[in-house]
């Protein structure tokens, strides 16, 4: 049985595309912060 929310969007295909789409917020932004320190650390 497919999972639904009321309005009728399938849930594990928003999942699927979800996956799919590419790297996340917090995902960007832990990357921006982890060059951020890189640099700042090679710049001492």
């Amino acid at each position: 049985m497919k999972k639904t929310t009321k309005t009728g969007t399938d849930i594990e295909e928003v999942k699927e595309r979800n996956k799919q789409s590419g790297l996340t917020y917090n995902e960007v932004k832990d990357k921006v912060l982890e060059a951020y320190i890189k640099k700042q650390m090679d710049s001492n």
